[in-house]
C-alpha cells in the first residue's frame, strides 16, 4: 500500500506532491545490444539491400535472421521487416490489392498512420466506431459500414488488448474483404492462445522507440500467406524495378518503396526480441499492480481484458464516470498532473474530426481523392458517427502512459497514491470547481 497517506491537503491546494522525483524514462536497451550493434559496424555492412534481382534483394544477413527469429516467436509463416510500422501498414494495404476509390473500414481512435495508409493508395478511410471498453474496433459498426465498395477492414489492437478477431474474421469471409491488423501497441499479447497481430491477413507490428521493443524505428509485417508477403517484399524494396525480372504478372500495386530496415537495426532487434517475453510480464506485473491499488475509488473504470485475451499495457486506460464522481474529467485530471503525475485525457485525436477529413482534401487542394470520380459515394465524416470514440475522447478517458517510463515499484506506489489522495478530496475538488 502507498505509505503516504492519501487523505493529505492535494498539492492543487498547496499539499506536498504525491510523486516527489521524475520518474525513470522507459529503455530496455542494455550492453547485450550495443554489442550487437557494435559487430555489424565492424562488418561495415550497415544494410545490404539492393533493389534489383539478386540475392541480396531481400536484405542482408541479419535482416534474414532477425525474420526468422520474428516468425519463429510468433509462430508464422512469414516475417518482413519494414522501416515503420507506418511503412509496413502502406505496403499491407497495397499487398491486397487495394484499387483507388476503393473503402476501408478503420478506427477513429489511434494513430493517424492506421488510416493514412488508406489514402496513400487512393482508398477511402470509413471510421466505425470502438467497444467502450477495449477501445478496439466494435464488430456491429464495422459491419453496418460495409458497403459493395468496401476492400479491407483495419483492425487497431490499441492500447495493448486485441481486437475481437474472431468476429472481424467472420464479417471478413462473409463480405470477402481481406483483415488487416494494426499491432503496433501489442507485441506479445494473446487472443484465444494465439500472439495477436497472426490471426489477419496481414498484421503489423512496431519497433519505435517507446514501443515493448524497440530499434529507434523500424516494424515487421507478418503472414502465413506466400503471395502476400511476396508482395510485402516488393512493395518494400523497389517493386516496380524487379517485376520483370522475377516474372511477376499481377502489376497491381507494385509502386516500390525504400522501406527496408538496416543491419543494425535488426541486430539490435534480435536482442530486444529475446528479451519481449520478460518485458511483457513486467508491464503486466505494473498493470496488475495499478488495478489492485486502484480498484474501488467511485466512478473509476480500471482496463478490461477480455476472456481468453491477455494485455501488455503499453497504456494503463482508464475510464471516468462524472455522474458518480460528481466532478468532470478537466478537474480530476489538473489535480493528478499537481500531484506529479503525468496523465493524459483523450488517446488520441478523433481521426475523422481531424482538418483532412473534415475539408476532404489530402492529394492537392482539390478534395482528391473524395472529389473524384474513383470516390464511388459520399462517405460522412461528421461528428456524432462514432460516438463511443467521441465520448471517450471528449470527456471520460484518462490515460497513464506506461508506454514512457520503467514504473518500478516505488513509482507504481506513488501512482496510486495520487489517484487516492485526489479521489479522498473529491468533495474538495467539486467546492473549488
Amino acid at each position: 500500500m502507498p505509505k503516504q497517506s492519501a487523505c493529505e491537503t492535494l498539492a492543487l491546494f498547496g499539499g506536498p506532491k504525491s510523486v516527489v522525483r521524475p520518474f525513470t524514462r522507459y529503455n530496455r536497451i542494455g550492453p547485450e545490444e550495443a554489442e550487437a550493434a557494435r559487430r555489424v559496424i565492424d562488418t561495415g555492412v550497415l544494410s545490404k539491400f539492393i533493389g534489383a534481382l539478386h540475392p541480396d534483394f531481400n536484405g542482408g544477413p541479419v535482416v534474414n535472421e532477425f525474420e526468422h527469429a520474428w516468425l519463429e516467436h510468433f509462430r508464422i509463416k512469414h516475417a518482413v521487416t519494414v522501416n515503420s510500422c507506418t511503412s509496413g501498414l502502406i505496403a499491407a494495404v497495397g499487398a491486397i490489392g487495394t484499387q483507388p476509390g476503393d473503402e476501408i473500414i478503420v478506427s477513429p481512435w489511434t494513430m493517424c498512420a492506421s488510416a493514412t495508409a488508406i489514402l496513400h493508395w487512393n482508398a477511402i478511410p470509413v471510421f466505425a466506431d470502438i467497444e467502450s471498453d477495449t477501445f478496439c474496433l466494435d464488430p456491429a459498426s464495422v459491419e453496418r459500414n460495409i458497403t459493395p465498395y468496401t476492400r479491407a477492414i483495419i483492425a487497431v489492437d490499441i492500447f495493448g488488448h486485441s481486437a475481437n478477431l474472431d468476429a472481424l474474421s467472420a464479417l471478413a469471409r462473409k463480405h470477402g474483404l481481406k483483415l488487416i491488423s494494426d499491432t503496433a501497441q501489442a507485441p506479445g499479447a494473446f487472443y484465444k492462445g494465439r500472439h495477436a497481430g497472426t490471426l489477419a491477413d496481414i498484421g503489423v507490428f512496431s519497433l519505435n522507440y517507446h514501443k515493448h521493443i524497440h530499434t529507434g524505428e523500424g516494424g515487421v509485417a507478418v503472414t502465413n500467406d506466400d503471395v502476400l508477403a511476396e508482395r510485402l517484399r516488393l512493395i518494400r524494396n523497389h517493386a516496380e524495378a524487379v517485376t520483370g525480372d522475377k516474372g511477376v504478372t499481377d502489376l497491381t500495386n507494385m509502386l516500390g518503396y525504400n522501406f527496408r530496415l538496416g543491419e543494425i537495426e535488426c541486430a539490435i532487434g534480435l536482442e530486444q526480441l529475446k528479451k519481449l517475453n520478460r518485458i511483457v510480464e513486467d508491464r503486466q506485473r505494473i498493470g496488475s499492480a495499478l488495478t489492485a491499488g486502484l480498484t474501488g475509488l467511485q466512478g473509476l473504470r480500471t482496463p478490461v481484458v477480455k476472456e481468453e485475451c491477455t494485455h501488455v499495457y503499453y497504456m494503463y486506460p482508464l475510464i471516468i464516470d462524472a455522474d458518480a464522481t460528481g466532478i468532470g474529467r478537466t478537474q480530476i485530471l489538473k489535480a493528478l498532473r499537481a500531484e506529479g503525475l503525468e496523465c493524459i485525457a483523450g488517446g488520441y485525436q478523433n481521426l475523422h474530426l481531424l482538418p483532412m477529413y473534415q475539408q476532404k482534401i489530402a492529394y492537392g487542394s482539390s478534395g482528391f481523392p473524395w472529389n473524384s470520380s474513383i470516390s464511388r459515394r459520399d462517405v460522412s465524416y461528421e461528428r456524432g458517427i462514432c460516438p463511443v470514440a467521441e465520448t471517450l475522447q471528449d470527456s471520460t478517458y484518462l490515460g497513464i502512459v506506461l508506454c514512457l517510463y520503467e514504473f518500478c515499484p516505488s513509482e507504481v506506489e506513488s501512482t496510486i497514491t495520487a489517484f487516492q489522495r485526489v479521489w479522498a478530496n473529491l468533495e474538495s475538488l467539486r467546492r473549488h470547481g
